[in-house]
This record gives C-alpha cells, structure tokens and sequence, in this order.
C-alpha cells in the first residue's frame, strides 16, 4: 500500500478539477488523486478504492440533484470526510451541507490557499467552512424536520434510500450491496417509518426536496 493520503475529485468541468488537483497536490503526502466527471463515476470510484482519504463533491454535476448526491455518497463510505465544493455558497446551502454530514464547504470563488487550507483543516479532523459567514439557522421548518429525518438514518438506510431516489428494484438493490432483497425491505420499511411516508415514491419526493431546494434563491 503507498503510503500518502488518497483523495477523489467529483466535479463535471475539466478546468476546475485541474484546478483541485493542483491545490492538494500542494499539500505534500499524496499517493493518489482520482477523477470524477459525473456523478455515477463518482460512486463507483468511492465504492473502488476504500483507501480514500477525502472527498471533494461538486453539488451541481450530471446525475446528482444538490445535496441528494452528498446524502447518496454519505452513505456508500460514511467515515471518510467528505468536502462540499459549489458555486452556490449562500448561508442555507452551506448549512444544510454541513448538517447533513459534510466536513467541509469551499466556495469555487476560493483561491488555491483557501482550498489547501480546508482541506488540510478536514484531514486534521475539523470542519471546514467559508471563513466570515454567518451560517445562521434554519428558517423553513420543513426542511428543518425533513434534515432531523435523514439524521436519524443509518448509513445502509441512507445508501439505499440513495438507490431508491436512483429508480432501483428491491432486488437490484440486494445485488448490488450484496445482502439478501427481505434486508432491503426491512431496510425500505425502516427508512419511510423514519421519514413519516408511506411509499418509495413519497421518500425520493421528499429527498428530491432537500436536493434542489437549497440551490434556489431564498424568498
């Protein structure tokens, strides 16, 4: 095993990967920077390579609906620190990022200190957002209940709740994490109890929610 730290970028323009790798490239230490232009690349590389260290998760790429994607990818490799990098840095998004497990939110108008530096702070074990930015509470009690519901989620619960909002079958489900199809409707049945709905169709409306909301301008 190389020793150094192992990162994935998940951002669908070309330019601003270079840009990112060029930025932890500048920390020191690094064995491998691995690249992702969709969203579905994303997770296969997450799924691929268990070594990773950190992640950094572009909120607006093809195949991911907002902080949908970051909840999806939460839920494929839990314990490694996942970083939000969006063009949409407004107060909500960045609160509801770091409320639904992110480690870390940089702005793409950051320059390339301001990069090393969050990430540096997320590797050391701290969380990492825009520095000057009144975070401020959540003002829509829907949101708010709808953020305490995917909290309170396992991270099975939340990866198959991931592949529920992607359009799979029961079955296709168990093949793909491996586990018989009665666990992946004990685990269905657990995630519309924790959610309040009765149905897979109203746990992705209600995921698509929290997806797109956030990247809308506030009222």
């Amino acid at each position: 095993m190389p020793a150094g730290y192992s990162f994935v970028i998940a951002d669908d323009h070309p330019l601003f990967r270079g840009a990112l790798r060029e930025a932890l490239a500048g920390i020191g230490n690094v064995a491998a920077i691995h690249e992702a232009g969709d969203f579905e690349s994303a997770k296969a590389l997450l799924v691929a390579n268990e070594d990773v260290d950190l992640v950094l998760l572009d909120l607006s790429m093809p195949g991911a609906s907002g902080l949908s994607g970051l909840i999806s990818l939460r839920g494929i490799h839990p314990a490694v620190p996942l970083v939000v990098v969006s063009a949409h840095d407004d107060p909500a998004t960045i609160r509801r990022a770091l409320d639904l497990g992110a480690s870390g939110f940089i702005s793409k108008s950051a320059s390339m200190e301001e990069i090393r530096s969050a990430v540096q702070s997320v590797l050391a074990g701290d969380i990492a957002a825009p520095v000057g930015v009144d975070l401020g509470v959540e003002r829509d009690p829907e949101i708010s209940d709808l953020i305490k519901r995917l909290q309170a989620l396992t991270p099975q619960q939340t990866r198959v709740l991931g592949m529920l909002a992607e359009g799979l079958l029961n079955k296709q489900i168990a093949y793909e994490l491996g586990v018989s199809e009665a666990t992946i409707k004990a685990h269905v049945s657990a995630i519309l109890q924790k959610l309040g709905v009765d149905s897979r169709t109203q746990a992705v409306i209600l995921l698509s929610k929290i997806g797109s909301d956030p990247l809308q301008p506030a009222n």
